[in-house]
């Protein structure tokens, strides 16, 4: 006869129940979201994400040697422009407002990793993330004029001194061109992190408050991915590993850690989960409310997400986890 298992031995105290835990959170894992927006001494909570931010340059790099000092190796910088056009003029602009706050943040702390989302929704006055046809196609996103700007947009970004380049727009063919970019440019080893399986997602509504990206029409369904669908998500992950991207990411985390559990299954990449702003919220308004223990709650949805396969996790909770696990 064997001797009876018992699983709970390895559960008497905190200290053995720390050595024998099998996915461990650390600040490493973490990148920091930051909203920047013209103007000096300026810092506008967004309403709808208690917490979190529009900064303008000035306090974004308060941020950034704040983000460092915790610990924390990465943010990624979204841009609100003064002025938006139907050419996203300010994505890829050499003195777009993602541009400038890269810069400036890496003067101030160059040991800190600068992600730049490069997209354009943030920038089109209709706020659909590419270009619009004309004629007959007004309203369509259209694929490859869409793929010269974010080009464009991504290399004046690494010329800005990101370290690393973020394409979310999901344009087939978008790393590709991407690279191509790059490299033509220069910037051989700026590393991309592509946003591989973007769903269409109910999730990104306080997001949309927080960049001002909200489409004046119609949605992003035609190019965002279906949140039915798990296998064209490793379709998609395919296509960018072949066109060059160096790392991947999953978006949203919370509802698609299946997703992330097949992406990492399926790649030898480092994956990485974006806990969005819709999941940032509700756990915020229910513990605003007192009807969830937030540092417990949020700590277990990161670890989660680890467990789940991601590498790293892009999230708006980043200062507080720092704070909590250093505690």
């Amino acid at each position: 006869m064997f001797p009876v298992q018992r699983p709970r031995r390895l559960r008497t105290s905190a200290t053995l129940r720390r050595m024998v835990r099998e996915t461990v959170l650390t600040t490493d894992d973490l990148i920091y979201p930051l909203f920047a927006v013209p103007g000096e001494g300026f810092a506008k909570e967004v309403r709808s994400m208690p917490g979190v931010y529009q900064l303008s340059i000035d306090k974004i790099v308060e941020e950034a040697k704040e983000v460092y000092d915790l610990g924390i190796p990465a943010i990624i910088l979204f841009g609100i422009p003064a002025d938006k056009d139907l050419d996203a003029t300010g994505a890829w602009h050499d003195c777009g407002i993602v541009q400038k706050a890269a810069t400036a943040v890496k003067e101030a702390v160059p040991d800190l990793i600068v992600i730049a989302d490069t997209c354009l929704c943030e920038y089109t006055s209709h706020g659909h993330c590419g270009y619009l046809g004309a004629g007959d196609l007004v309203g369509k996103v259209l694929n490859d004029p869409t793929l010269e700007l974010l080009k464009k947009t991504a290399v004046s970004q690494a010329k800005a001194g990101a370290d690393i380049i973020a394409p979310s727009g999901m344009m087939d063919g978008f790393v590709k061109a991407i690279r191509e970019g790059l490299d033509a440019a220069g910037f051989e080893d700026t590393p991309i992190l592509s946003y591989a399986a973007k769903y269409a997602s109910a999730y990104y509504g306080p997001f949309r408050d927080a960049a001002e990206s909200t489409p004046q029409y119609g949605d992003r369904r035609t190019y965002q991915m279906d949140p039915g669908n798990a296998r064209e998500a490793l379709k998609e992950i395919e296509l960018d590993i072949a066109e060059g991207a160096d790392m991947l990411m999953v978006k949203p985390a919370l509802a698609y850690m299946d997703i992330i559990w097949r992406v990492k299954e399926a790649s030898n990449l480092p994956v990485a989960a974006y806990n969005v702003s819709g999941e940032y919220s509700m756990v915020k308004a229910a513990a605003l409310n007192g009807w969830i223990d937030e540092q417990k709650v949020v700590l277990e949805t990161m670890t989660s997400f680890k467990r789940s396969g991601a590498d790293l996790i892009l999230t708006y909770h980043a200062k507080d986890i720092a704070r909590w696990l250093d505690a």
